[in-house]
């Protein structure tokens, strides 16, 4: 009997759980789908010089931790059914059925639709699987064919989790059901609308950014006095002056705004109260804040852009400071949403009273009012979400591009001379436990070079400083055997003349500026002057350079022999991939015999191409799919949430429209109001979320501009925007549509 009744139930109210299965049917379909890479049955053409074990253990322990996630979703859709049902559960109360009764078949209930959207997810999954594989095959360079398969432990995972989750659940509600009293869920349908009280939480806000100003106005008023300078650019200029001023006037704002309400208080006026009152001073600091968070995210592009020391760390502190003007922005302009949109209607007469425009208002501001803090906490959220997808390609794409330049060779044995003060302590090393392993293992080699860095001067490696290191070089025929290993044509240089070499991060306007000011270097064999090819900027690794240089001298032979030599490096490129156990057990060898820092001070270091690409592919990998994980969870999170605010009010809505139709307004005209009130009530924070993830990004890009250039490109950033702003779009149609339909059920005469 109460099989049938559970099933009966399930039936009618199809509808009414329209929004909980879409979300636990998305849940499931993520779930199993980026699981899916940790299956045991999953085995990837990606090469046998890849271990696999490393990314499939990292993604296993990735989706769990952010699945818990998960949790506190499941939980509030079924607060929601909860809600929803509190009426239906009283009348069976009242007919004699048991409340633990009534808590067991709802228990029943929602977990059957719960089993229903783990089947539906899990097929959805097995699709969504396709596109997790293409991308980790192209992240392989692999290429990709459609594989339908069900991995056995990915469904018995998915289904335990899901299941444990509807259980823990359940049995909470159980319990709730059980003890609530029937004259409360009678009258759940009838309260009113909690009464509007003063918030705080907007005034805390307030409070804590004019601290913060402080400390924007204390660092600013520090680089005017110590790196202010006239003859700098007038852009330059309006960054400090600005990053002074403007925190000093949102410092000054709330002391006028108190001065003026204090001299109108006296006036018996309420209109004037109203001009002078909090929101008032909240939307003086939310108008400020716009040209403080662009000057403060002006800094990075100035310090890039005219090269200004600004001292370590000064790009992260006003990164912090852009990060909290943004929060604020986003909370004020939320909370005083509401404000401005009841300003607007008083003003605007024609609009108030046109059509059903004043009943429209009353809906949007009488919720406005009551969850701006929830509504502020979403669009921080979503805020987080978007700049997750943006994020995530850019920071795997520069570990990505800074792999190809780490993993050149096959084998790259390089020193550090940083902890070196006696030039017999320098390494003179030719690394002869390599070639015995490689000879013992049969290794083939196509290309081995062993060459040293010198210094041009002798005096350089006595008055080095730490972070300050000289520009080191290399001999001409070393160079150019570096070359032949990667494929370049050699170069040619006089006796008197040299050249140079960059690193790909270097700028046009770095490589332009040192080479204005370096026509010519003294060296201990004389002065050398630069040759007509200036700079070479192909790839050759980034340990050919000394510490904290992104520049390399090239000088012909006879030069380099009368220089000190204080780095020695080997470059080794095999006829074949080493696998991945030759390559740990080299590493493990040449570890034992050169340890990180040797009693001289010279620190050794080997990669291992095999070694390097494993493990950055597979974080990389990891990184970008929990981010995009964690991305969709959250948007999935804060889309719920908006659409169960409004269905959660479904029986209040019912009797005002109803109300509304006895006053002669038509469906159509009905179902427009309908989508002006959703659109305004989605809107509103993803809007903002949008606007202040745009800025945030801007600065985040602004910051690594040159490694984008370098490693990523701008091209595929653009991309990768675009499929951010497709997902949200494609996930806020989704809901709108499913909170449309059962807010039409809902409102239905």
């Amino acid at each position: 009997m109460y099989a049938k009744l559970v099933l009966r139930n399930a039936r009618r109210s199809v509808r009414d759980y329209l929004i909980y299965l879409v979300t636990m049917t998305i849940c499931v379909a993520m779930f199993y789908s980026f699981l899916s890479i940790s299956s045991s049955y999953y085995h990837p053409d990606i090469g046998s010089e890849y271990n696999f074990t490393i990314l499939s253990d990292g993604m296993k322990v990735a989706v769990c931790a952010i699945s818990l996630l998960l949790l506190f979703l499941i939980r509030f859709v079924n607060n929601y059914m909860l809600r929803r049902r509190q009426r239906e559960f009283a009348v069976q109360a009242v007919m004699g059925m048991e409340q633990k009764t009534i808590g067991r078949l709802f228990f029943a209930e929602t977990f059957l639709m719960g089993m229903v959207s783990i089947v539906i997810g899990i097929f959805l999954g097995v699709f969504c699987s396709q596109f997790i594989t293409a991308m980790l095959l192209t992240s392989y360079g692999k290429s990709y064919e459609l594989s339908w398969t069900l991995f056995p432990d990915t469904v018995f995972l998915t289904v335990c989790f899901f299941v444990f989750s509807f259980l823990v659940v359940g049995i909470f509600h159980t319990r709730t059901i059980r003890k609530t009293k029937i004259i409360d869920m009678l009258a759940a349908d009838r309260k009113n609308d909690p009464e509007l009280k003063k918030s705080r939480w907007i005034r805390v806000m307030a409070i804590l950014f004019e601290m913060f100003t402080v400390w924007m106005l204390v660092v600013g008023i520090q680089k005017i006095v110590f790196y202010y300078d006239i003859r700098l650019a007038f852009p330059v200029q309006v960054m400090y002056w600005g990053n002074v001023l403007l925190p000093l006037l949102i410092l000054l704002w709330p002391v006028c705004w108190f001065l003026r309400r204090k001299k109108t208080v006296t006036i018996p006026s309420t209109e004037l109260l109203q001009k002078t009152g909090f929101p008032v001073m909240l939307l003086g600091l939310l108008t400020l804040s716009v040209p403080n968070i662009l000057l403060s995210a002006s800094v990075p592009a100035m310090i890039n852009h005219y090269y200004l020391s600004l001292g370590a760390g000064m790009m992260n502190q006003y990164l912090f400071f852009v990060l909290i003007n943004l929060i604020f922005f986003l909370c004020s302009l939320i909370y005083l949403a509401g404000s401005l949109l009841a300003a607007w209607k008083e003003k605007s007469p024609e609009h108030r009273y046109h059509r059903e425009n004043l009943f429209f208002f009353g809906q949007i501001l009488s919720k406005l009012n009551t969850t701006s803090k929830t509504m502020s906490l979403i669009s921080v959220t979503l805020v987080l979400a978007i700049f997750m997808f943006i994020a995530a390609p850019i920071l795997v794409g520069w570990a990505s591009g800074y792999l190809d330049v780490r993993s050149m060779y096959d084998i790259q044995i390089f020193s550090r001379y940083n902890d070196v003060y006696e030039e017999e302590n320098l390494p003179l090393d030719d690394y002869g436990i390599v070639t015995d392993f490689l000879a013992e293992h049969g290794i083939q080699t196509d290309h081995d070079c062993t060459f040293s860095l010198y210094l041009p001067g002798r005096e350089d490696f006595h008055r080095r400083t730490k972070y300050d290191f000289p520009i080191a070089a290399i001999s001409l025929s070393d160079y150019n055997r570096i070359r032949e290993m990667l494929g370049y044509q050699p170069i040619a240089l006089s006796d008197n003349e040299f050249t140079t070499h960059w690193k790909s991060i270097a700028t046009d306007e770095e490589q332009r500026s040192f080479l204005k000011e370096h026509p010519s270097v003294m060296t201990d064999a004389g002065e050398l002057n630069l040759t007509e090819q200036s700079y070479y900027e192909e790839a050759i690794g980034e340990t050919a350079y000394n510490s904290y240089t992104n520049v390399l001298y090239v000088f012909p032979d006879h030069v380099c022999e009368q220089l000190l030599p204080v780095i020695r490096n080997r470059y080794i490129t095999t006829a074949e991939t080493i696998s991945y156990e030759n390559a740990r057990e080299l590493e493990r060898i040449f570890s034992e015999e050169y340890p990180e820092t040797a009693d001289t001070g010279v620190s050794y270091s080997i990669r291992l191409s095999t070694l390097q690409i494993n493990s950055t592919k597979a974080n990389n990998f990891i990184l970008q799919a929990a981010m995009l994980y964690g991305a969709v969870v959250l948007m999935v999170i804060c889309l719920t949430i908006l659409s169960l605010q409004q269905l959660l009010d479904a029986d209040q809505y019912h009797y005002r429209f109803s109300v509304l139709r006895k006053l002669g307004v038509e469906e159509p005209r009905i179902g427009k109001l309908i989508l002006k009130q959703l659109g305004v009530w989605f809107g509103l924070p993803i809007v903002v979320a949008v606007i202040v993830s745009t800025v945030g990004i801007v600065y985040f890009v602004q910051t690594i501009s040159a490694e984008i250039s370098a490693y990523i490109g701008f091209g595929t950033l653009m991309l990768q925007s675009g499929i951010t702003v497709g997902i949200l779009a494609l996930l806020l149609i989704c809901y709108f549509l499913c909170t449309w339909i059962l807010f039409r059920r809902s409102v239905a005469p």
